[in-house]
């Protein structure tokens, strides 16, 4: 099951992304925020973040207008490993090596074509379990 948030920057994609996640198959819960009136990203990148780090979730997604403030938001919630991405390859390198578990999304710097393909890699892209990455992933925690 997902989470996913956004701020009034990305309200508009987070629309777009759950009814995309629907179409997949794909169950996800909706932390907000449910307009486009301006509010503050932590109030939403939080929620979230401690949600995947008590596991009640098996990944997030943030959406913001850049991607980051919401990923420096949920980063700081231990066991977060969020990533911003604006490309496939990225999406699929930070699931891969990283074992990054919310991605983060400017609605304000990518077309919504490009945020459906993020999305899609980065949910279906596995960690690769190598032992460089576990090893370099048990450095960044604390």
């Amino acid at each position: 099951m997902i989470a996913i948030a956004c701020d009034h920057g990305g309200y508009q994609y987070k629309q777009m992304l759950m009814q995309h996640l629907k179409d997949r198959g794909i169950e996800y819960k909706d932390f907000g925020a449910w307009s486009e009136k301006s509010c503050d990203y932590p109030d939403y990148a939080r929620p979230v973040a401690e949600a995947v780090a008590a596991g009640t979730y098996e990944k997030g997604i943030l959406i913001c207008g850049t991607g980051i403030g919401m990923s420096i938001a949920a980063n700081k919630v231990h066991g977060i490993r969020a990533a911003v991405c604006g490309d496939a390859f990225s999406a699929k390198a930070t699931r891969e090596h990283n074992d990054a578990n919310i991605l983060c999304m400017g609605a304000r710097v990518i077309s919504e074509a490009k945020a459906l393909e993020i999305t899609d890699i980065f949910l279906d892209t596995p960690f690769s379990g190598d032992a460089r990455h576990i090893r370099r992933i048990s450095k960044i925690e604390p």
